[in-house]
């Protein structure tokens, strides 16, 4: 074996090393709320939630008594994997989402869900304080 070979096997080594993976049916933490549940992973310092929402939810029902806020402060980039939901910006602004969109969506929003079936998303950005209760300002 060359020198040169097991240098290229240590690299691998390395390499496979800084793979990491895990999965949403074993998430790190769950957090409930009225119609809604949100599983989140955490993956070296980055945060993943699956949020599942149910017929009749909306975020200023749900979760604005826990966080008390305005409106939902957490910007998203999410991928829907079920049903509709409904978003509207605090300018007005109105949009539909449904199974195999993704949405980019600021901070300043209300969402609801549409119809009978349930909305499930898997956020890549705005889930790390999602839900979580905040006293009255």
């Amino acid at each position: 074996m060359s020198a040169r070979h097991g240098s290229q096997e240590c690299e691998e080594v390395i390499m496979m090393a800084k793979i990491e993976g895990k999965s949403l049916s074993r998430p790190d933490e769950v957090r409930t709320f009225d119609k809604g549940k949100l599983e989140i992973i955490n993956i070296k310092g980055r945060t993943v939630g699956r949020a599942t929402f149910q017929p009749g939810w909306r975020w200023s029902d749900s979760v604005k008594p826990l966080v008390n806020t305005k409106s939902c402060e957490a910007p998203h980039f999410q991928y829907h994997l079920s049903g509709t939901l409904r978003v509207k910006a605090d300018d007005g602004e109105e949009r539909d989402f449904k199974a195999g969109d993704v949405s980019l969506l600021e901070s300043g929003h209300d969402a609801w869900v549409v119809g009978n079936e349930p909305v499930v998303v898997v956020d890549f950005q705005g889930m790390l304080d999602y839900a979580k209760s905040r006293a009255k300002k």
